[in-house]
C-alpha cells in the first residue's frame, strides 16, 4: 500500500486523525523530493492481522548485530518460508515496520530482483525509521545497480543539511561497498554534520557492518 492509496483507504478523517495514522507509519513531516514520482510498490488492501503477526512482529524490532539464538534461529526459520510474493506485499504495505522487515529478508535470502524497489523506496524516503535495512540490503546486494541507488541518495541528501534523514546509513553502505565511490562523499559530509555534532560515520559503519556479517551467516546456514 502507497501513500495514496493509503490515504484513500483511510478517507474522510479529522486532520488529527490523519497525521496520527501517518504517524504511525512513519510518515513524520517528510517534504517533497525530486523522487516522489518514482514507481514503487504498492499493495490494494492492508496486509492482515495473521500475516503481520507472522512476518513483522517477530522482527521488526531487532536489532540483527544483537540477536540471540532464539532470535536468530526464528530469522533463519522464516527466511527458509518466506517467498518473493511476500517480501513484495512487506515491501508494498504503507509503514515503516513492514518494509524494514521486507528489506531485512530481501537481504538475507539474496533476493536482487529488489533491488530497484528497495533502491526507490530509499530515495523516496517516504517513512521514518526503515532506511537503515533499505541501505543493509543494497550493501548485501553488492551490484552496481545497489550502488548507484546510495550514489543518487548522497548526491541528494547530503546538499540537505536542514533533512535530519539517513545520510549516515547511505554513506556507511557506500564505504563498505566501495571505498574510493564514498571517498567522493567526504566534503559533502563534513558541511553536512556541520550542526550535527551526534553523527558519527564510523559509529554507523561498524554497525551496518555487524549487521552485515549476520546476514551473511544466516545465508551460509540456509545455504545461499
Amino acid at each position: 500500500m502507497n501513500l495514496e492509496n493509503l490515504r484513500k483507504l483511510l478517507g474522510p478523517l479529522a486532520p488529527e486523525q490523519l497525521r496520527a495514522a501517518l504517524h504511525s507509519a512513519g510518515a513524520t513531516g517528510r517534504p517533497r523530493n525530486p523522487f516522489e514520482n518514482l514507481a514503487v510498490p504498492g499493495n490494494d488492501a492492508p496486509l492482515g492481522a495473521e500475516f503481520i503477526e507472522q512476518w513483522v512482529v517477530p522482527f521488526y524490532m531487532q536489532r540483527l548485530s544483537d540477536l540471540d539464538a532464539t532470535s536468530y534461529a526464528a530469522f533463519v526459520a522464516a527466511a527458509r518460508r518466506i517467498t518473493p510474493k511476500i517480501v513484495t506485499q512487506l515491501l508494498g504495505d504503507f509503514n515503516w515496520r513492514t518494509r524494514l522487515t521486507g528489506a531485512y529478508f530481501a537481504a538475507i535470502n539474496n533476493y536482487q530482483q529488489f533491488t530497484d524497489a528497495i533502491g526507490r523506496l530509499l530515495l523516496k524516503s517516504e517513512v521514518c525509521y526503515a532506511a537503515d535495512g533499505y541501505c543493509l540490503a543494497l550493501l548485501l546486494f553488492g551490484t552496481a545497480e545497489a550502488k548507484d541507488y546510495l550514489q543518487q541518495y548522497l548526491h541528494y541528501y547530503l546538499r540537505r543539511p536542514d533533512l535530519w534523514f539517513d545520510q549516515n546509513d547511505a554513506l556507511a553502505a557506500l564505504t563498505l561497498l566501495d571505498t574510493a565511490a564514498a571517498a567522493e562523499f567526504a566534503e559533502a559530509w563534513l558541511k553536512f554534520v556541520a550542526d550535527k555534532p551526534n553523527w558519527n560515520l564510523q559509529r554507523t559503519t561498524e554497525q551496518l557492518q555487524a549487521c552485515a556479517a549476520v546476514i551473511r551467516r544466516m545465508r551460509l546456514d540456509l545455504g545461499h
